[in-house]
């Protein structure tokens, strides 16, 4: 028997680990061409750094955390209305599910009977999937969430710190462009393997923005900063 490999199970911890590694990324490099732009010397490069990826990793698991868990109380919400609707109006709620049945292309008797077996197996677990689109595979984890987010973050934020501890300063712009964009290339493409989607138009789409954010941080750099020995 063919085993078919789905991936949307993936989609909660992915979507913060990805999110979180490539902001590590890009937002400690922009940080830093930013600084080496209006510096000559390494110190506050590497201060800048250090402090992009701790104030970055706690503020995305902060704000991972606290979005994951609004979905989460929306979810437990709407599960403990339909619970309630369940309960008070069972025939209402037996023809609403047979009414998504019918709109998804069966016939009124069959419609009818299958919104009456998957009710007496688990109404609520029914209209939660059918009617709210929420299942197991797709339910927020907070915790889970912010934990990945912040681990992806300082991983990602490690290798443009890295660069700046043994980069030429002179050439500290050019060097830390060079290494981002090949680690967001590296990210795009693990994350459009582990999420089985198009690896080229991945990479694209996430050096390309990686661009113009670490540009716009160099030319902020250059226009405001004063170049000290």
């Amino acid at each position: 028997m063919k085993t078919e490999n789905h991936y949307i199970n993936r989609s909660g911890w992915l979507r913060a680990a990805v999110l979180g590694a490539n902001d590590g990324i890009l937002s400690t490099a922009s940080l830093v061409i930013g600084i080496a732009a209006a510096s000559a010397s390494r110190e506050p490069i590497l201060l800048a750094a250090a402090a992009g990826v701790t104030a970055g990793a706690l503020s995305m698991a902060a704000g991972e955390y606290v979005s994951v868990s609004s979905q989460e109380d929306i979810e437990k919400s709407d599960l403990s209305r339909e619970k309630a609707e369940l309960e008070n109006f069972p025939k209402e709620e037996l023809e609403e599910l047979a009414g998504i049945y019918r709109k998804r292309g069966l016939d009124n008797q069959l419609a009818l009977q299958v919104a009456q077996a998957l009710t007496s197996h688990n109404a609520l677990e029914s209209h939660a999937r059918d009617e709210l689109g929420i299942n197991e595979m797709t339910q927020a984890n907070p915790f889970t969430a912010a934990i990945a987010s912040a681990l992806s973050f300082i991983i990602g934020g490690m290798l443009p710190l890295l660069t700046a501890l043994f980069a030429p300063v002179k050439d500290m712009v050019a060097y830390q462009y060079a290494f981002s964009i090949l680690f967001l290339a590296l990210s795009g493409t693990m994350a459009a393997k582990a999420g089985g989607s198009n690896v080229l138009k991945s990479v694209l789409r996430i050096c390309i923005w990686g661009t113009f954010a670490m540009a716009a941080s160099a030319l902020v750099g250059y226009l405001f900063g004063v170049q000290t020995a």
